[in-house]
């Protein structure tokens, strides 16, 4: 948060949140009013969520194969092995499954969106829909926080799926643990209240990832430079305010 580096950074966080909280009335004002084009809504979504798909198949397969491998030893020496796929479940589905995407997300997309914004900080492109009467809210910001919020969710479901079924393999590859007994202790641990409030949690990863993106882009000075700079803070801050909200989000959805 790199606002007037002079400043207490008490006073730097504040204003660096009242930006965020701003940003978002206006977009929800455009949202709640229906005044967006749902073509940008869904090229925004290709391009930040399907082309994001290949990297969060990879990192949750590796995610859900490490958790299994971890667990697997452990559990058949100590006579716990119908509890591998419950295990990995859990974990997956709670906390790694969303939080894991997201930040991959916020290295991805978020990275994407900031550079764009700032690149047309920077040609003043932001200054020629404001001459025209145009909104950049409205038009640049609101179709990328809606396919954040939309996509992300769907994103962690393929990671949830494809991190329970790493899991699977390993345990298999391991032990040579059964489908059966693996797929029970998965329906044993999780239920649908679990997976719902993992969702959530994702949703509300990818307003973040949307806001602070669209933020430090719009924020961008100094040319090429200055792209970079606010580039590289979006994805720090996003992953930081991820991770405060995956606690905050954990202690009152699953305590």
């Amino acid at each position: 948060m790199i606002a007037a580096r002079g400043r207490p950074f008490p006073l730097r966080f504040f204003e660096y949140a009242g930006g965020l909280v701003e940003l978002l009335e206006d977009s929800l004002r455009y949202i709640l009013t229906l005044r967006f084009r749902p073509s940008q809504v869904l090229s925004q979504a290709y391009f930040l969520i399907v082309q994001s798909l290949p990297i969060i198949v990879l990192t949750s397969g590796f995610t859900g194969l490490v958790i299994s491998l971890e667990t697997v030893a452990q559990a058949v020496a100590y006579g716990f092995s119908n509890l591998i796929g419950g295990s990995v479940a859990y974990g997956t589905v709670r906390e790694l499954g969303p939080m894991l995407t997201a930040i991959v997300f916020a290295g991805r997309a978020g990275a994407a969106i900031t550079a764009q914004l700032g690149s047309m900080v920077v040609t003043e492109q932001i200054e020629a829909y404001q001459s025209m009467g145009s909104s950049p809210t409205k038009v640049l910001v609101v179709p990328r926080l809606l396919a954040c919020v939309i996509g992300l969710p769907m994103l962690t479901i393929f990671a949830d799926i494809i991190a329970v079924y790493g899991g699977y393999y390993m345990a298999w590859l391991q032990v040579h643990l059964s489908s059966h007994a693996y797929w029970n202790s998965v329906q044993n641990f999780i239920g649908f209240d679990d997976f719902a409030k993992g969702l959530f949690k994702a949703a509300v990863f990818g307003l973040i990832v949307a806001l602070v993106a669209c933020y430090e882009g719009f924020r961008t000075q100094g040319g090429a430079e200055g792209v970079g700079r606010v580039t590289t803070q979006a994805v720090v801050t996003s992953i930081i305010l991820i991770f405060a909200f995956n606690f905050a989000l954990s202690f009152v959805l699953f305590r």
